[in-house]
């Protein structure tokens, strides 16, 4: 090979390198994954989810321990979030889940709260203590309601 081949073959092992390695990092700023880390599926019915998407982190202490796999409506009309979660998780059967927002107006996350139960929650099963999303507009909206009802006053 000549001085020339050589540099090419250099620097074409460089871009290739920086592509790879954008691309790892774009999976990664995404919330996608080459390895899983859940495997065990649990399920919560919530009144109101706000904004969580699919994807969305599942949390314990701040902890990320899952994600949020799916969400649909249920025959309730509820909504009916797929949760994937680490299995070598020992959740009591009194857990609580709750939709949280991270920070005051970033996205939305699933915090696990362990009760104190000796059974153990097991694939498939359901999160029955469940606190929906706070949605920002109806607490203004209420908080403009109530003020408007304390200036008009008794009648």
């Amino acid at each position: 090979m000549n001085q020339g081949s050589t540099r090419d073959l250099i620097v074409g092992l460089f871009v290739l390198a920086g592509l790879i390695a954008l691309a790892f990092l774009s999976l990664s700023v995404g919330g996608l994954s080459l390895r899983n880390n859940g495997g065990m599926m649990l399920y919560a019915n919530f009144d109101q989810i706000g904004g969580l998407k699919p994807r969305a982190p599942v949390m314990i202490s701040g902890v990320k321990v899952g994600q949020v796999e799916m969400i649909k409506l249920a025959d309730d009309f509820r909504a009916r979030v797929e949760l994937d979660v680490d299995p070598k998780l020992q959740l009591p059967v009194d857990s609580s889940a709750s939709i949280l927002t991270a920070g005051l107006l970033g996205d939305q996350y699933i915090l696990l709260q362990p009760g104190g139960e000796e059974a153990v929650l097991k694939a498939g099963e359901e999160i029955e203590m469940t606190e929906s999303a706070v949605i920002l507009e109806r607490l203004i909206g209420q908080f403009i309601h109530n003020t408007n009802i304390e200036k008009a006053g008794p009648e």
